[in-house]
């Protein structure tokens, strides 16, 4: 039995046999766009890839991967490899990240909740911290949402407030940092005016400070920790928007690359450094990238780096961002409940599962797509294997990144015949595709779609079964383009890189020699997600879905 009182046994599907192995393929980044000289994918050589979309039609479709089939607020949100797995893994939709910050700062239930009170105590004699992306891409953060909570702060006594920003340039227009810090400098000035000493302390660009991820490289955190809590960093300003455009001018450094600064008054002070009895939050939703900072605020044996000095502060997160290790300990909004994953009811009715990514994609294939819990449901029946990614450099560098060791393992894991069910990441699509090097993410798909057959011949050889997907959408537009679909151009007239997720439908592929006969896709469920695939998996493996999972996509026609 479950936690909460159902049974995790499965009804058997009347018309699909049990026992066949099953891989679940997911191409981290790979969309589906109309093919031109910027869609990776089409450029690339993708022969298996290509088999699968034109062998049979039937077998073959598009899914949604954004907005509100992944439980974001609009259909202008992209999805993410987050809230992309939760979907696959759940079988159901979830209100994520964002909306979930939005449904509480529009209730002002933020303001009421356990991790507010415990940072609200320090307004009186101490600082309030916020760091964070400033950014619209709405994939971490949210303009809007700061501004929000910088006012309900100042109603809820804050008094004197400091903001470390954190420049995008990756899920938004590179440049476009100029106008965040305009804009969030006008609503500082209105608190100021209102008596609240509210400024900008320090900067950097994401991935040069503060915003590593899968503990990467720590030098990054390290970077923001002297900036932010010390006061230290290379270049000082007297203010941010003139960091940001000097920086930028200067050095010729992009928004994700800029240099950590620091504010000063006319003295040369900085200010604003973290001391004991300020609060800290740091105000983006999304958890990867914000881990390894709550780290080394939160822990008092952190060894990754020298902190110098550990202030004693109140800590809190915008959402917990790890629910295993329970971290950030406070956070002002409680993430989503996922319980009774596909993963868990699968385990729970013996099918033995094997999952594989590389560092960057591992936790999605584990920890995401078994709705945010870390470990095994049973380690007899399940093993998972991470393969350390590449350190040290960007991944344009290596594109092919681990998708062939990935591949290997997993064709390894399916020849063993000891697994039911083998789940794999491919990232490069995604990884690459960030860099918005076209030439490597060319490189990069055509490794991807090798590593994919690579596993289907595998298949092939114990008579199982394929589904193949992606997460959501990257390396088929690389562009970015104006309302007419045309490719937008700077003012040198070179073409603008598009390094961000989309918001293109991404293909589900199944097939294999253990597909049962009469096996399609259905005609009735014309608007499926990410999330109607986990009933699939489940039909495929011989099982009914729960009946409150999204529809199976597929059926058994009797020929």
């Amino acid at each position: 039995m479950g936690s909460s009182g159902f049974s995790f046994k499965l009804d058997d599907h009347p018309k699909l046999p049990k026992g066949k192995t099953v891989a679940v393929v997911v191409l981290d980044g790979w969309g589906e766009a109309k093919p031109d000289q910027y869609n990776c994918i089409s450029v690339a050589d993708t022969p298996t890839m290509d088999s699968l979309k034109q062998g049979a039609p039937e077998r073959w479709r598009l899914v949604k991967a954004h907005g509100t089939a992944v439980g974001l607020p609009t259909e202008d949100d992209m999805g993410n490899s987050e809230v992309g797995h939760n979907a696959l893994g759940a079988g159901r939709i979830y209100a994520q990240g964002a909306k979930l910050v939005d449904l509480a700062l529009a209730s002002g239930k933020i303001y009421e909740g356990e991790g507010f009170k415990y940072i609200n105590e320090c307004f009186e004699n101490g600082t309030l911290h916020l760091i964070g992306l400033l950014s619209d891409g709405g994939v971490h953060s949210r303009l809007d949402q700061l501004l929000l909570l910088l006012k309900g702060c100042s109603e809820h006594n804050a008094r004197r407030i400091r903001v470390h920003i954190l420049t995008d340039g990756r899920d938004v227009l590179d440049g476009s940092s100029v106008g965040f810090v305009e804009t969030l400098e006008n609503e500082l000035a209105k608190l100021r005016e209102r008596g609240v000493d509210a400024q900008i302390a320090s900067g950097g660009g994401r991935m040069y400070v503060t915003m590593d991820r899968y503990e990467n490289d720590w030098d990054v955190v390290k970077r923001g920790w002297y900036a932010q809590v010390l006061g230290e960093a290379p270049y000082k300003f007297r203010s941010a928007l003139e960091a940001v455009k000097k920086l930028r001018e200067e050095l010729k450094a992009n928004d994700q690359y800029l240099p950590p600064f620091v504010i000063v008054d006319e003295n040369e002070k900085p200010v604003g450094p973290i001391f004991d009895g300020d609060a800290v939050v740091t105000f983006n939703f999304r958890a990867d990238r914000m881990s390894m900072v709550a780290q080394a605020l939160e822990y008092e044996s952190f060894d990754k780096f020298d902190r110098v000095r550990f202030p004693k502060i109140r800590y809190a997160g915008m959402l917990q961002y790890d629910g295993e290790l329970k971290l950030p300990s406070h956070y002002l909004v409680s993430p989503p409940e996922i319980e009774r994953t596909s993963g868990e009811y699968l385990v729970h009715n013996g099918v033995r599962t094997f999952a594989c990514s590389e560092t960057v994609k591992f936790g999605h294939v584990t920890f995401f797509w078994n709705g945010n819990r870390s470990g095994y449901f049973n380690s007899e029946l399940e093993e998972y294997v991470e393969i350390p990614s590449d350190s040290g450099i960007t991944f344009n560098v290596q594109p092919k990144m681990k998708a062939l060791e990935i591949a290997e393992k997993t064709r390894d894991a399916i020849l063993s015949r000891k697994f039911d069910q083998v789940r794999v990441n491919l990232p490069n699509g995604d990884m690459v595709g960030h860099t918005g090097d076209i030439g490597a993410t060319v490189v990069a798909c055509k490794a991807a779609d090798e590593a994919v057959k690579m596993i289907l011949d595998a298949i092939e050889q114990v008579g199982g079964i394929y589904v193949v997907t992606a997460d959501h959408g990257n390396a088929e537009d690389m562009v970015k383009r104006n309302k007419t679909g045309q490719p937008l151009l700077d003012k040198n007239g070179n073409i603008q890189i598009l390094t961000s997720h989309t918001l293109q439908p991404v293909p589900i592929a199944i097939g294999g020699p253990g597909l049962a006969p009469g096996v399609q896709f259905r005609k009735d469920v014309p608007t499926g997600g990410l999330a109607n695939v986990a009933a699939t998996v489940m039909n495929l493996h011989g099982f009914e879905a729960p009946s409150d999972y999204e529809p199976t996509l597929i059926e058994v026609v009797d020929n």
